[in-house]
């Protein structure tokens, strides 16, 4: 059951009861090319702060460019609270019956059978998919005999590698980097350079380290490389050596024929928590990604300007920000 409640001109939450456990918030669109089109925002990881770095992509798609946007959270089912460690408790899924694109960080997640089946019913109308950072590892499905056990990261054949390396192109591999003292440079791949996902994209740095990828399918464009940076800041230089030579993939896109016949559009990036977030780049990649995956086109150079203010929590275990329901990321009048 939900309840719904009015709390200004641009946002509206949906809340369940505490026990319930159900909670979302609603970005309410403003004109803009998006009108008409969903766009639902899948939060749920441990450490990469998607609790943070989602909703302010959700009032940018929604402020900037007119999409209707809906987070989702991983809840304390106790207290309401949005709770990363929660790894089965995802209400709100629902609001995926008429999404038009979902963007996802999700991290080892559990969700019931009822939940996932939301989000295996998007899959499989062959709707599009933009997966960051640990989606590669989205899944760790513990229900035996569940119907979405190939989905599990740890997949074996024929499904080796689960959701992660079937459908978005990887799975979890390594830090290819040394996660919290080597940061990450994006750089444009060789040939994608006239790529409309990558129009206005320069300059793409983040905290959060390489990943490794090392089962890449042949039929993946690669957007982004991954330069590996000698430091946390953004004018450290690139490791010298064989962490660089080659490098890693960062951002890529592919389309996938699933289960049903139709085809899933991906762009996965192995960036994308709520620091590499700040910057311009990556946030205006996104956004692309969502103009072309809804049909759209892609604008000459988006507006990717956050909408009040942003300044994440730091990237860590543990560090989420205790206490805060989902209202408190309502747009404030």
């Amino acid at each position: 059951m939900y309840i719904p409640r009015l709390l200004s001109f641009a946002a509206v939450i949906t809340c369940g009861l505490p026990l319930a456990a159900s909670a979302q918030v609603v970005y309410s669109p403003k004109d803009g090319p998006g009108q008409g089109k969903h766009v639902v925002l899948l939060a749920g990881d441990e450490e990469y702060r998607s609790e943070e770095g989602l909703p302010m992509l959700g009032k940018l798609l929604s402020q900037r460019h007119g999409f209707k946007a809906t987070v989702v959270f991983p809840i304390d089912p106790k207290t309401g609270e949005i709770d990363p460690n929660n790894q089965s408790n995802l209400p709100g899924l629902d609001a995926l019956k008429d999404a038009d694109c979902v963007i996802m960080l999700w991290r080892f997640r559990n969700p019931t059978t009822a939940d996932l089946k939301h989000f295996a019913d998007y899959f499989a109308a062959g709707k599009p998919i933009i997966a960051l950072r640990t989606s590669t590892h989205a899944f760790n499905i513990k229900e035996a005999g569940s119907p979405y056990a190939q989905w599990d990261w740890q997949a074996s054949a024929p499904w080796t590698g689960g959701f992660g390396q079937q459908v978005l192109g990887e799975t979890w591999i390594n830090h290819h980097g040394d996660h919290g003292s080597e940061a990450t440079r994006g750089l444009i791949a060789p040939g994608a350079e006239q790529n409309p996902l990558l129009r206005g994209v320069s300059d793409v740095w983040g905290p959060t380290d390489v990943y490794g990828i090392k089962n890449l399918p042949s039929d993946a464009t690669v957007l982004l490389n991954g330069q590996v940076v000698a430091g946390m800041k953004p004018t450290d230089p690139p490791v010298e050596g064989a962490k660089n030579n080659p490098m890693m993939p960062v951002a890529w896109t592919r389309e996938f024929k699933n289960e049903g016949g139709v085809t899933n559009k991906i762009m996965t990036t192995t960036m994308g928590d709520a620091g590499d977030l700040e910057s311009e780049g990556l946030r205006r990649l996104i956004v692309n990604t969502v103009y072309a995956f809804t049909g759209l086109e892609v604008p000459a150079r988006a507006d990717v300007t956050p909408v009040g203010e942003f300044k994440p929590t730091p990237f860590g275990f543990n560090k989420f920000i205790k206490g805060v329901k989902p209202e408190a990321h309502a747009l404030k009048e």
